[in-house]
């Protein structure tokens, strides 16, 4: 069925509702995880949008200019979700920046998946403790991709993986690896012991296991934290192992999704 194209020119015309002020944070909060409901999530840019038009995420509109419309025609022609085409000026002023990607599309989160459900049929999976920024969240969802992460784990702590920053640095990815939430980290390290993964923290620590000398098992789960506080002393004691990358004299850490990257690259099992 093809997408039914409507032209508009007024940024105030309410069938816009879900691409209003995208630049105002705790507005999209509001509008985007309302009390009681799933809610919604805006995804942006053509390369983005292709990755959400293939994943489980039910799309609610379309907002493109006419550069954006020709960029997708193909993609959106197996759409039935509405697709409104404005110019740029237009499109500037429904989202509140001056957007330069072409294409916005909102989409309905789906229920919560539990543990079980996304580690399920998987060898590796990624548990993120306290992760609150939302580059370095959706670069882990890239790399976990990258490297043959099945499922990641996230606690409450962890920044919205569908946030449109994160989706996008995510390169879509967060749209198409499936998460669950839990309330604690160590909650979701029992499950996944349980579940006959071995959990490895990543941690800098002088005292931590060469990341390079750990053998790949048929399930591993690699545990990592925000950069500055790192993984609580709750989830590193909850831990199977923890393991380290060594560096250069002077130097302890790296960014939480380089680290998470060199070490599902060694841990890889594609």
């Amino acid at each position: 069925m093809a997408a039914a194209v409507t032209e508009i020119d007024d940024p105030a015309d309410p069938r816009l509702g879900d691409f209003f002020r995208l630049n105002d944070p705790a507005l999209r909060r509001r509008r985007e995880q309302p009390e009681g409901d799933h809610g919604f999530f805006v995804a942006e840019g053509a390369l983005v949008i292709r990755q959400l038009l293939r994943s489980p995420y039910p799309v609610r509109a379309v907002l493109v200019t006419p550069q954006g419309l020709a960029a997708l025609g193909a993609d959106l022609a197996a759409t039935d979700a509405p697709v409104f085409v404005a110019e740029q000026s237009v499109v500037a002023a429904v989202a509140g920046f001056h957007f330069h990607r072409g294409a916005l599309a909102s989409a309905a989160r789906r229920p919560p998946a539990t543990v079980d459900e996304v580690v399920a049929g998987t060898g590796s999976v990624l548990l993120v403790e306290g992760v609150n920024d939302n580059e370095n969240l959706g670069a882990l969802f890239r790399n976990g991709a990258a490297f043959g992460v099945g499922g990641l784990v996230l606690d409450r702590a962890t920044a919205d993986p569908l946030y449109r920053r994160t989706v996008r640095v995510s390169m879509g990815h967060a749209l198409r690896i499936p998460f669950a939430r839990v309330d604690q980290a160590t909650t979701a390290v029992e499950r996944l012991q349980a579940l006959g993964f071995e959990v490895l923290a990543l941690t800098p620590a002088a005292t931590a296991e060469d990341v390079a000398s750990v053998a790949r098992r048929p399930r591993q789960a690699l545990l990592v934290g925000a950069e500055g506080p790192g993984l609580t002393p709750a989830a590193l004691e909850a831990a199977d192992r923890c393991v380290r990358i060594p560096m250069a004299a002077g130097v302890d850490s790296v960014n939480v999704a380089t680290a998470a990257a060199i070490a599902l690259h060694h841990l890889a099992r594609y």
